[in-house]
């Protein structure tokens, strides 16, 4: 008798870590989510534990098998999705962290960011070499802040006793207990150091930010053979790995050029499949690896919005206007507008396509009359306002016509949000049965490093989408709501007038 298949997919993201265990057909059979710490030591830094971190991903995993009935044995292989760009260096030797791990979201290091950036060599540079911006968002500054940190931190990577990783590189490093130290080609693009058209770490820039090779570690496909854990109880072989929104890019089977993706958890991420052509941008958007799988490349544009439910966290635990973001949408069922209210959530900055790490968050527009449902609905609004900016400088860059965003992620359990958002882009938005696309890309793309899965078209086969929203509202709406999102951006802008 044939052994079914499991496939256990660690979703390790911003705020909590999830796994989840699929079967053949991408169905859910268990899930375990355990939430950790944010720590805020200063103004616009955001760092976590690692090593709560990695407890967390042990025991999700380990609560996953034990509400499914299943032991490691039944497990057929691994895949891992992560918060990108998020930057630990630890120990070779004892696998220990130098330090926490500094978040995405930090804004340590901007002045440093638009130091280089004032020069026009070094932006033209990264960016025909990397498809990104000069921005702390991204690993490079980090690591280099981190190693001025440590006594001869340099010295010490250069003879490979630090080593540097995204949180992929890290968890693998502890799940073969130091014996796999690798990352895979999406990771590996959102460093800052990285070639996406030579697919190789690249020397030059290496330099610029003075961060030894010897840290970096090896790149991979995305459906490599990774290496194997014993951890959970017998030996599993971990072959898929890839950035949440890369993985959610698969979970999503955008295959083909021009299908677009938008997930919404902490930060929102829209991600369009550019085929083999890396298109750079006119309005600072990301070219980007979407994937790399048996050493083929397939590149997209990026938006990045730095804040989405981070403003109904802020909310709910800072203001406790209400309980969970689910209450969201009953609250404001009988709020027919915000009464001029908008909420700009620049908590950390504002990400694409403004890229300005000075701004903070505001809520403009208020008066006297202004009710809890109006803030609340503000927020939501927010999201969408974001991702109509987005979606409007994709299509300036990518000629062919968008029709249809496929979404994910905990904010599109919401129903009103998403039919307002395909009210704003005038665009049908399609949302997933599995809204945990990036666990469930990563579990794809390790079914497919082990043979599960004999090509992107089987995998493509088992999407299905729960429910479409189509575009209600008159052109004279949208644009009185943008107009009205456009001015409260310029009021906290802090470079220059909105484009």
């Amino acid at each position: 008798m044939t052994q079914k298949i499991y496939l256990l997919a660690i979703d390790q993201g911003t705020t909590s870590t999830r796994a989840i265990i699929f079967d053949a057909l991408g169905k859910s059979i268990a899930s375990h989510q355990i939430p950790f710490k944010q720590y805020f030591p200063n103004d616009a830094w955001v760092e976590h534990d690692p090593i709560e971190i990695w407890h967390s991903v042990l025991d999700c995993c380990r609560f996953a098998m034990d509400k499914a009935s299943l032991s490691a044995k039944n497990i057929t292989t691994i895949g891992i999705s992560n918060q990108r760009e998020t930057t630990l260096i630890w120990d070779k030797k004892t696998g220990e962290p130098i330090c926490p791990a500094i978040v995405w979201q930090d804004r340590r290091t901007a002045k440093q960011c638009h130091a280089f950036s004032q020069d026009k060599k070094i932006v033209k540079l990264i960016s025909e070499r990397t498809g990104l911006l000069i921005d702390s968002y991204f690993s490079a500054t980090k690591i280099a802040w981190i190693l001025d940190q440590i006594q001869d931190g340099r010295k010490r990577a250069e003879k490979g006793e630090l080593l540097f990783g995204t949180m992929d590189t890290f968890l693998l490093w502890k799940l073969t207990e130091g014996k796999s130290f690798f990352t895979d080609a999406t990771n590996a693009s959102r460093t800052l150091l990285f070639n996406i058209h030579t697919q190789a770490w690249d020397d030059e820039l290496l330099a610029l930010f003075n961060i030894p090779k010897n840290c970096l570690p090896c790149v991979l496909d995305s459906n490599a053979k990774f290496g194997i854990t014993y951890l959970l109880g017998a030996e599993i072989p971990i072959t898929g790995m890839a950035g949440d929104q890369q993985a959610a890019t698969i979970g999503q089977a955008c295959f083909e050029k021009g299908m677009i993706k938008s997930t919404y958890g902490t930060g929102c991420f829209v991600m369009l499949n550019t085929g083999k052509q890396a298109i750079q941008s006119h309005h600072q958007l990301l070219t980007t690896v979407a994937y790399r799988i048996n050493g083929e490349v397939t590149y997209a544009l990026e938006g990045s919005i730095f804040s989405a439910g981070t403003g109904m966290q802020w909310i709910i635990k800072n203001l406790k206007l209400m309980a969970t973001p689910e209450a969201s949408e009953e609250l404001i069922k009988h709020c027919e507008s915000t009464q001029g209210v908008y909420f700009v959530p620049a908590f950390t900055g504002l990400g694409a396509p403004y890229w300005d790490p000075d701004a903070r968050a505001a809520i403009l527009g208020i008066t006297r009359d202004t009710q809890i449902p109006h803030i609340v609905r503000a927020a939501l609004e927010a999201v969408c306002y974001q991702t109509v900016d987005l979606i409007r400088a994709i299509k300036d860059d990518f000629s062919e016509n968008l029709q249809v965003l496929r979404v994910d992620g905990g904010m599109t359990k919401n129903n009103w949000l998403l039919q307002f958002l395909s009210g704003m882009l005038k665009l049908k938005v399609m949302r997933h049965s599995c809204i945990e696309t990036s666990a469930l890309g990563a579990g794809l793309l390790a079914g497919l490093g082990v043979g599960v899965y004999k090509d992107l078209s089987e995998i493509a086969a088992l999407i299905s989408f729960e429910k479409t929203f189509i575009p209600a509202f008159s052109d004279e709406t949208i644009e009185k709501h943008y107009l009205g999102w456009q001015k409260a951006v310029g009021r906290i802008v802090t470079r220059g007038p909105v484009s």
